[in-house]
């Protein structure tokens, strides 16, 4: 949206922020095709969410499968997780957990960030790799230098609250930096209890722990506590900017409501090393970094803690992951451009579960995933041209070899102890199969556009992408219920294990954007069909523990041992987006804005709908801006959610509206943020929350309350909440 002149500008020291011209040219922006948040948007939103992929959710087509406070996962036109291909600057992160609790965007708080740009399925190869879906880059501000020898100091500090959940939090960043050094401080924190439901979603109140009960309309497990500090420093040099940054996070607690574990301790350590060269052919850039994750689960405050002689669960994950990347950008003309690189990953996991108690989950430790093992190397090459005044093509190719293994594993059991759990067949049959596989995936991307007037342009893609299977997909190997439930990446409450034969993910991509526009701007609209042809989609089917093969039969109404297996699949919809100027008068600039959204994703092979699919969506906001106020009235749709995976016996949902209020106003260095989110304080369920598993005996398959089974009670979104921000920058 735009400023009016009479809106008061925030006036900073003179500063140089360092780009090279290369950065500046659209040698990824898939021909105007992807979507960027700026700074400025983000930090509009941060007040209102704590979670970066939450935020991303103003984009079209993209939403979250819910997850924890600040840990939910993008999902892009039916696809999430690890389809997605997520880089936080340059930065391949990789969830190490069983639940996929420590997502790469859970790593980064939304105040640290200063521009996101979104790739949906036709994604340019110099972005891709190992993903089917889309990718998500997300960048920090770039380093900040004076003008000459003289120390320049800036920075910025803010704090928010929100009522519903109690929650809070601050970040501050700081910086000193002369004409070749820069220095800069990051540090953020937020933390919150249990959200309130717009009304009572269950029937229950026990927790399985003494004395603890949770109101009907209170969201067990939601509760969390993140902190974040970074330090980077950089030299510059002319032409030549080198760059180190070292990154830590701590989670001390973050509880999940659809999982049947909490996350208790997640600490991760990063060193991003980066440099970047103007030269007289193009951009060169170099970078390598490596980081180590410990990551901690048991029961949360929600969630009984006791079982029999057994104190919780104890599971304990760590992973390290070494990567190096190395990037030019070539001239060949005033027209065309050579975007050629290649990357390595290294990446290696153990994910424990320490005994516990003298019964089922005894004497040894569990060996869910020991020393798996995933390499990733690739090499790309991405030609752009503007073929005449009208015509912009862009053609890539990538090549990578991926290899994963896994060691042998063992359960808590002992050979001659009662194997009614399965476990010493299970790590037989495992021990016992071939676990290291090569893959070698191919990335195929054409794409074109047509300016066909100066109002309207037509891009078309497509594309051919393959994925390899993830280490828990592939080397998760018992099934034992109680094991089973614990491996669980989409919150539906199911058991999974894997597959050492599961083969890479295949997808053939088209799309097609018409981007129409007035004249004067004044209004404009995109629309984005799709259509997406997935071979070897890794999918679940029930399973039969005892006899150790595929249900004759499927069961309904409740949770499952489900494996992992390859299935063909098919996802297509449109995401349309609209605005349009209304006024601009003494009572400030008006404009609406609006989205659409629709997906279906189907099982070619069993004929059932895909999970976590979103339902038919959309929104609409009028906007007003003067003199420093800008005001917000949105209004949020979403339809039932009848097309469900029959296999997991994916829960229904509702159709529901929202309706969010909100206000800022910007003096001098000064920004305030504030607003009610579902100012009706609907009750109401998401349609990508999965199963509640928030309190009760969430160890017991089908007995998670005194009752039984708590089967058929989704996730519910959050109730009526007010929020406040500010923001001081210097």
């Amino acid at each position: 949206m735009p400023t009016t002149d009479d809106e008061p500008h925030i006036q900073l020291p003179e500063i140089v922020v360092y780009a090279t011209a290369a950065d500046k040219r659209s040698s990824t922006n898939a021909l105007g095709t992807a979507a960027t948040l700026d700074q400025k948007f983000i930090s509009s939103k941060q007040v209102a969410s704590s979670d970066t992929a939450t935020i991303l959710t103003k984009i079209s087509g993209l939403n979250v499968q819910s997850a924890g406070g600040i840990s939910n996962l993008p999902v892009i036109r039916g696809m999430a997780d690890n389809r997605l291909r997520i880089l936080v600057d340059g930065v391949d992160s990789i969830a190490s957990c069983p639940n996929s609790m420590n997502s790469p965007l859970s790593y980064i708080a939304p105040s640290a960030i200063d521009k996101t740009t979104v790739y949906a399925g036709v994604t340019p190869v110099s972005v891709g790799g190992n993903s089917i879906g889309g990718t998500i880059v997300v960048e920090t501000a770039e380093p900040m230098f004076s003008t000459d020898s003289d120390i320049l100091t800036s920075g910025e500090i803010g704090t928010f609250y929100r009522s519903n959940g109690d929650a809070y939090g601050a970040n501050l960043s700081t910086t000193a930096a002369n004409d070749q050094l820069s220095l800069t401080y990051k540090g953020s924190f937020a933390q919150a209890d249990n959200y309130k439901a717009g009304g009572d979603f269950k029937s229950y109140t026990e927790t399985g722990n003494a004395g603890k009960a949770l109101a009907k309309d209170e969201v067990g497990s939601t509760a969390y506590e993140s902190k974040n500090q970074s330090v980077d420093v950089a030299y510059k040099n002319g032409n030549h900017l080198l760059q180190g940054t070292y990154f830590w996070q701590n989670v001390p607690k973050e509880l999940y409501p659809n999982q049947r574990m909490d996350m208790l301790d997640n600490q991760l350590d990063r060193i991003n090393l980066r440099y970047k060269s103007e030269l007289n052919w193009g951009q060169l850039e170099a970078q390598a970094y490596h980081e180590d994750v410990d990551h901690y689960m048991n029961f949360g405050e929600d969630k009984q803690f006791v079982y029999g002689n057994a104190k919780g669960m104890p599971m304990y994950t760590s992973s390290e992951t070494s990567g190096a990347n190395l990037k030019g950008i070539i001239d060949l003309t005033n027209q065309s451009t050579l975007n050629i690189g290649a990357e390595y990953q290294d990446y290696t996991l153990d994910d424990t579960w320490a005994a516990s108690g003298n019964g089922m989950m005894s004497p040894n430790d569990f060996q869910n995933i020991n020393n798996g093992q995933r390499q990733r190397i690739g090499i790309y090459g991405e030609w752009e041209k503007d073929i005449s005044s009208d015509w912009s093509t862009q053609l890539g190719a990538r090549y990578e070899n991926v290899r994963t293994s896994a060691d042998e594993v063992h359960g808590y059991q002992i050979d001659g102890q009662n194997n009614m759990t399965n476990q010493l067949r299970d790590s037989a049959n495992f021990n016992a199969s071939d676990r290291r596989t090569t893959d070698n995936n191919f990335d195929i991307t054409a794409l074109a556009r047509y300016d066909i007037d100066s109002q309207k342009n037509l891009a078309l893609g497509l594309s051919h992408k393959e994925r390899t299977p993830s280490l828990y997909e592939r080397y998760t190997w018992s099934t034992w219920k109680m094991a089973a439930i614990m491996n669980n990446t989409v919150g539906d409450g199911n058991g999974y294990f894997g597959d050492p034969n599961l083969r890479p993910e295949k997808s053939n991509t088209l799309s097609a954007t018409l981007d129409w526009r007035g004249a004067d701007d004044s209004w404009g609209v995109k629309a984005t069909p799709y259509y997406s042809k997935i071979d070897d989609y890794v999918d679940a089917v029930q399973w039969n523990p005892m006899a150790n093969t595929a249900a004759s039969t499927q069961t309904a109404n409740q949770y499952n041992v489900l494996r992992y297996t390859n299935q063909d699949a098919e996802i297509y919809g449109i995401d349309i987006s609209a605005n349009r100027e209304l006024a601009a008068n003494a009572w400030g600039y008006w404009n609406i804005v609006g989205s659409l959204s629709y997906t279906k994703g189907e099982n070619k092979d069993s004929g059932s709908d895909l999970y976590n699919i979103m339902p038919f969506n959309g929104s609409v906001a009028l906007n007003r801006e003067n003199n420093g106020w800008t005001n917000q009235i949105e209004v949020v749709g979403v339809a039932a959610k009848n097309d469900i995976s029959t296999p997991r016996n994916e829960i229904k949902t509702a159709g529901y509206g929202l309706l969010n209020l909100s206000t800022g106003y910007q003096f001098k260095e000064v920004a305030i943020e504030a607003g009610i989110d579902n100012v009706f304080d609907k009750n109401y369920a998401l349609p990508l929350g999965g199963a509640y598993m928030g309190q009760g005996k969430t160890m017991s398959m089908n007995g998670e309350i005194g009752s039984g089974s708590n089967w058929g009670t989704a996730v519910p979104g959050a109730g009526r909440s007010l929020y406040v921000g500010v923001n001081y920058k210097f």
